[in-house]
């Protein structure tokens, strides 16, 4: 089978909620030597945004999210080991990514996570439903320059919040950009809770990263760096 076709396949198994041929026809591709960040770019998350766009308009309901979710982490199952070996990078900093304590969902931290990884940079992953207090503690642990802090749940939003005051309580704020991402999160929420930065998908997120290090201003930011606010 042809690479675009490949890939199509993959796209489609994971937007119909195809957990066993998901990871069927990423198996292949990876053993067809496609770039694991193509697989991740051009199948995985366009996947995800069209059954994520079907679901805010009403033309699919949260048993084809979470079918299409546990597609989507069967395949990256099979493309996120892979990353390590494709051309390397030189680490651009440390990352300390989780997605926050009440909230399960983690396709999109995983995505994030990986096209970081691409991007050079050290990615520690805390996993799901993870408590403010650990995500300091690993930045700690870490050496982190930048703690990312994921929610597709509301109820979640306030835990956000929790951190950047932690780290302000701990005397710490000055160490860590700190940034925020997720289905209810917005632009003027991350400006609000004082986050340096917010991103709109995984692309996104990277972009922001890349801005904070390479800039000259140090956390805590006055402004917030948005990516994606206008595809909103």
């Amino acid at each position: 089978m042809e690479h675009e076709e490949l890939i199509k396949k993959l796209s489609e198994a994971v937007a119909e909620g195809e957990e066993e041929e998901a990871a069927e026809y990423a198996e292949q591709a990876v053993a067809a030597e496609i770039a694991p960040m193509v697989l991740v770019k051009q199948a995985i998350q366009p996947a995800m945004d069209i059954v994520g766009k079907r679901f805010e308009d009403g033309d699919a309901y949260l048993p084809e999210l979470i079918l299409a979710g546990d597609a989507a982490r069967a395949a990256l199952d099979m493309i996120i080991p892979q990353i390590s070996g494709e051309e390397e990078a030189a680490e651009q900093g440390t990352v300390v990514i989780g997605t926050l304590f009440g909230d399960n969902h983690d396709i999109g931290k995983n995505i994030v996570s990986a096209i970081l990884a691409a991007h050079g940079f050290k990615v520690v992953d805390l996993g799901i439903n993870v408590p403010p207090k650990e995500y300091v503690a690993a930045a700690e642990k870490e050496n982190a320059d930048i703690i990312a802090a994921s929610t597709l749940i509301t109820t979640s939003l306030p835990y956000q919040r929790q951190i950047a005051q932690l780290l302000k309580d701990m005397g710490k704020r000055d160490k860590y950009y700190f940034i925020v991402g997720g289905g209810p999160v917005t632009p003027e929420w991350a400006q609000e809770i004082g986050a340096d930065g917010y991103g709109r998908d995984a692309n996104d997120a990277a972009a922001v990263c890349r801005k904070l290090l390479e800039g000259d201003e140090k956390p805590p930011l006055q402004k917030a760096v948005v990516e994606g606010a206008l595809k909103r």
